[in-house]
């Protein structure tokens, strides 16, 4: 297996790569406290969209079996024909964390702004030690 057919074949596992390294990339080095919330944001959506790909099987169908002990004839049920649900509900939950973690944050940010005046650490850091000086 060469170079580029191992690049093209796992296609999706290099876009995942690339948003979390968006993702940490902002929230490391971006200033703005906007820019690193949102940088949270594309990390996690990248974890879930790994998470997502990894669990899917081609050729699998919805896990409803109708006879728990085989068919009429006596044959076991073949399990690797199924999709396995569980990783999918598990993302879905952490979708419902990341988007209300991403209101959270965004009402603190809205509080930290009615403060500060601003979104920079920077300039909140200033103002911190302005008024720890004061004191």
């Amino acid at each position: 297996m060469d170079t580029a057919q191992f690049i093209i074949g796992k296609f999706n596992y290099w876009v995942y790569i690339v948003l979390m390294m968006i993702g940490f990339y902002a929230m490391i080095a971006k200033r703005n406290l906007v820019k690193k919330v949102v940088g949270m944001n594309i990390f996690q959506t990248a974890i879930i969209l790994f998470f997502i790909s990894t669990s899917s099987k081609s050729g699998a169908t919805i896990p409803i079996i109708q006879n728990a002990h085989g068919d009429a004839a006596g044959h076991a049920i073949n399990v690797a024909q199924y999709a396995n649900p569980l990783p999918h509900v598990l993302m879905l939950t952490a979708i419902v964390v990341m988007v209300s973690t991403f209101g959270v944050a965004l009402a603190l940010l809205i509080m930290v702004n009615r403060d500060y005046g601003t979104f920079e650490e920077d300039e909140i850091y200033e103002t911190l030690e302005v008024l720890q000086l004061k004191k």
